[in-house]
């Protein structure tokens, strides 16, 4: 079927007349007869019988009528849907992050999002860094945040910011009145780390061996948060990620130990699948995060 052919017969349905639907159209009204007889004679039946004043619709036409609304109400649908796509008024956002940066910085830029673009399918996954690139590349995942680099040609891997590593202690520790610390006297204190396998982990012990040092673990702990619960029990000191106790330094629930020549910082990688068209969603997302950055909320 020729659907310029059908989208005549459609005006002519709407109207009843062949001259008013040429006028929609904005084609003369030989050409619609020219066209909705062609559409007959492939059709090999009669659509409208031609009246001295309009036409008529014949039952093949009355059919033929009902599914030219549905087929041209749904190519309307589109249209506007599209238009509601790319001005933010509709679509899916799915990111994926390492767990310190999903569970302590990317959801106050997330509820930054949803505030702007409310019509916004949002989704937040936590993954370690292999897994956000496979998820990239089949497609199920629109934006990755990874604490390391992803090697693969396939995935845009680059540095978005910073993270900056500091050492804590419990408010009353012994070292909480000092006002700057060594690193020497800090390594002597006893010290939670996080299990073999954390990249903080390695980064901290890289960083102090670097300088001739290392720790005495009083502890092993598989998460941040229970690292943070053993500092404010008294149980030693730790070195983490500043975006992981901001609000507990706020609240004085911990204090940041002003530790000299204590640099220690990794980057923090926004990852995209080269090959994948980014909607007006993933624009929006990725510019509201390039501006977090800039004006960090920690």
């Amino acid at each position: 079927m020729n659907f310029g052919h059908l989208a005549v017969f459609h005006a002519v349905a709407q109207t009843l007349s062949i001259s008013r639907a040429g006028e929609s159209l904005m084609i003369s009204q030989p050409a619609v007869s020219k066209q909705l007889a062609q559409l007959e004679r492939n059709l090999k039946t009669v659509l409208v019988d031609r009246l001295p004043r309009g036409v008529r619709l014949t039952a093949s036409g009355e059919l033929l009528a009902d599914y030219s609304r549905r087929i041209f109400g749904l190519a309307e649908e589109a249209v506007r849907s599209l238009a509601e796509l790319a001005g933010l008024s509709r679509g899916r956002l799915v990111v994926a992050a390492t767990p310190t940066i999903g569970v302590y910085w990317l959801p106050a830029v997330l509820v930054k999002y949803r505030r702007a673009h409310p019509g916004i399918e949002m989704r937040m996954e936590v993954h370690p860094t292999s897994t956000i690139a496979r998820l990239l590349i089949e497609g199920s995942v629109d934006v990755g945040l990874a604490e390391s680099a992803v090697e693969d040609e396939r995935i845009d891997s680059r540095v978005l910011m910073k993270d900056r590593m500091v050492a804590i202690a419990a408010p009353n520790g012994p070292l909480s009145r000092k006002r700057r610390v060594s690193l020497e006297e800090l390594c002597r204190q006893p010290f939670i780390v996080r299990e073999v396998g954390s990249g903080s982990k390695s980064l901290v012990e890289r960083a102090l061996a670097e300088r001739g040092l290392k720790v005495t673990p009083a502890m092993s702990l598989g998460s941040t948060e229970a690292i943070k619960r053993a500092v404010m029990e008294g149980v030693g000191v730790a070195i983490v990620s500043e975006m992981a106790v901001h609000l507990e330094i706020a609240a004085k629930k911990l204090i940041k130990l002003n530790v000299q020549n204590l640099r220690i910082e990794r980057d923090i990688f926004l990852t995209l699948a080269r090959e994948k068209h980014q909607s007006a969603a993933v624009g929006a997302f990725l510019e509201l995060i390039r501006a977090a950055v800039c004006k960090p909320h920690y």
